[in-house]
């Protein structure tokens, strides 16, 4: 497996969580995705999906299209459980659905960085979200959310750092997993599940640099 090639830590880690079984969100469309994506933010599993069940029931189609959403009732959306704010992105999702900036049924055609670009113009959706549709809703294989906090704390506790790992730190240790990235992440999130005792390698060695 690449991982173990390339990096001597990810043995240990490989070989107590066991194979990857990161699983994609494909049904439905994009747009709905991305609803989701606002809907379950900063909530319960369980309160989001009542949530997100409520605002797909307003409307006549099996998942909600742009026009209908941008033509919805800002109450409305408000009754279905959406805060003020939430109810504001998913308006404004639909509105760069509809005038073009957000190419939204074939987003799947764009780069990565292209895919980052186009939906973080939309409010709501910051990197973190954007990189969180690359993952598990298309299924790249090289993102590494550098911002996200189960990352940075997996890896500090998969390469025994003292501290929490800023991004910036994130990026450089996750550089040698490219370009399945993707993979990697899973892995630190899944570091967080094991026992406590389940990590005993060595503490990786830290290179410093002489002094300038």
């Amino acid at each position: 497996m690449h991982l173990k090639r390339v990096d001597p830590v990810m043995v240990e880690v490989i070989d107590n969580v066991g194979a990857c079984t990161l699983q994609l969100r494909t049904e439905g469309t994009h747009f709905d995705a991305l609803i989701r994506s606002i809907v379950y933010q900063q909530l319960s599993g369980k309160a989001a999906a009542t949530i997100h069940g409520r605002v797909r029931a307003m409307f006549d189609s099996d998942a909600p299209l742009p026009p209908q959403v941008a033509a919805a009732e800002h109450d409305a959306l408000r009754k279905a459980g959406l805060s003020n704010q939430k109810a504001q992105y998913v308006r404004n999702l639909a509105e760069h659905s509809l005038n073009g900036s957000l190419p939204i049924e074939s987003l799947h055609e764009l780069s990565d960085q292209e895919i980052i670009d186009a939906l973080t113009q939309v409010k709501g959706i910051g990197r973190w979200s954007a990189q969180m549709f690359l993952m598990f809703r298309l299924g790249r294989p090289d993102v590494l959310p550098d911002l996200d906090l189960g990352v940075q704390k997996g890896i500090q506790r998969a390469y025994r750092m003292r501290k929490l790992p800023s991004p910036k730190k994130v990026v450089e240790t996750g550089a040698k997993w490219a370009p399945y990235r993707t993979i990697g992440s899973w892995y630190m999130w899944r570091v967080l599940e094991l026992p406590a005792d389940a990590l005993r390698g060595p503490r990786p060695r830290v290179e410093r640099q002489a002094p300038r």
